[in-house]
């Protein structure tokens, strides 16, 4: 798909990958909107790319319903969406974990949030000669970490999701549907779990996301997760024992 002269929105473009795709995918001629929570963050970043942004909180079903109308309205030839943002607790599963919360709350913005936001825009990406809709999940998508527990739970969601999506617009639209699994990569997000020390620059996910969509690879891996993914597929009791070693 070329990926140039597009109009493409990034959620949870502020920082990470989200703003390392947004400038990536800038520079390359497209013209990209940011969206977030976060006014003052989205702000400066839109600054220093030179872009703009839409404040919502994709977890809210009326300011989903507001992007929605602000996009129909100024930006009614976006052809991409790149449902980034995202929410994690670093945590192990066990008596007085409050597993239940944390997952309503990485749900609610890992899966929930993409799933209507998709079913919401469909309509315009419709209308486009051609369009992708770009899901990040994770490693853990196929196979869970145990640090990050219920977060893989909602990863492993929006990958069986996006899977199916894939097939069911095949059959009657021009849409794509891109899946991204990163490895560890070096975030805001990720200090708690050894991304400053072990993690990819944001912007390696940022090339590969590019490169991906560019050559229709809609399984796009980033990192060691091209690896892990395979060692699962040959062997999926020593792949998980490995992804976790040390941890549990």
């Amino acid at each position: 798909m070329n990926i140039t002269n597009k109009t493409v929105l990034v959620t949870g473009g502020g920082s990470g990958i989200g703003y390392a795709t947004a400038k990536f995918l800038s520079e390359k001629g497209n013209k990209v909107i940011i969206s977030g929570r976060n006014a003052e963050k989205l702000e400066k970043a839109a600054k220093e790319i030179g872009l703009n942004y839409i404040v919502c909180d994709v977890t809210d079903g009326d300011s989903v319903k507001a992007l929605v109308s602000k996009l129909e309205a100024d930006y009614s030839d976006l052809s991409v969406l790149i449902n980034n943002a995202g929410v994690g607790f670093v945590y192990k599963l066990g008596e007085g974990a409050n597993a239940v919360e944390k997952s309503r709350q990485e749900f609610e913005t890992n899966y929930f949030a993409p799933v209507r936001l998709i079913e919401s825009l469909l309509p315009l990406l419709k209308k486009q000669p051609e369009a992708a809709i770009v899901n990040i999940t994770s490693n853990s998508a196929f196979h869970p970490l145990v640090v990050l527990p219920t977060y893989s739970d909602a990863k492993a969601a929006l990958h069986s999701h996006s899977v199916a999506l894939r097939l069911t617009l095949s059959s009657d639209t021009n849409i794509k549907i891109f899946e991204v699994m990163p490895s560890l990569i070096n975030t805001d997000a990720t200090k708690d779990m050894g991304g400053e020390q072990h993690g990819l620059p944001p912007e390696v996910a940022a090339e590969d996301i590019y490169n991906g969509i560019t050559e229709d690879r809609y399984d796009i891996f980033v990192g060691e997760a091209d690896q892990q993914y395979a060692d699962y597929f040959a062997n999926p009791q020593a792949a998980i024992a490995k992804f976790n070693q040390g941890l549990y």
